[in-house]
């Protein structure tokens, strides 16, 4: 298990991860530095305990949001999948019957 040093609002903080992970725990370490540092200038110095959970019930606001988003995006991708396909045998149908015409045609 590899142990790195992050910051968070200017303070050191070691913590374990995966082998492997090291690079994607400094970027979301980042992003929660981010977060912190936001909410530390929005309405002061709160106290670390307090201005992680800001930060951290924001981000979790973020997430469900985007969480929320993907849903409706993956519903209307369904509608659409689903709507395609119905086109699709609309259209082979219809090449279906125009086959039939051409060779009644051709054999009449």
């Amino acid at each position: 298990m590899a142990q790195l040093t992050i910051q968070v609002n200017g303070r050191p903080y070691t913590v374990g991860c995966e082998d492997g992970q090291e690079a994607h725990l400094l970027e979301i370490a980042r992003l929660f530095d981010r977060q912190v540092r936001q909410v530390s200038q929005d309405v002061g110095q709160l106290g670390e305990t307090r201005l992680f959970l800001m930060g951290a019930l924001l981000l979790a606001d973020e997430l469900s949001d985007l969480k929320l988003r993907l849903a409706h995006a993956q519903s209307e991708l369904a509608r659409l999948q689903t709507e395609q396909t119905r086109v699709e045998i609309r259209a082979i149908k219809a090449l279906d019957a125009a086959s039939e015409k051409i060779e009644a045609l051709v054999q009449g």
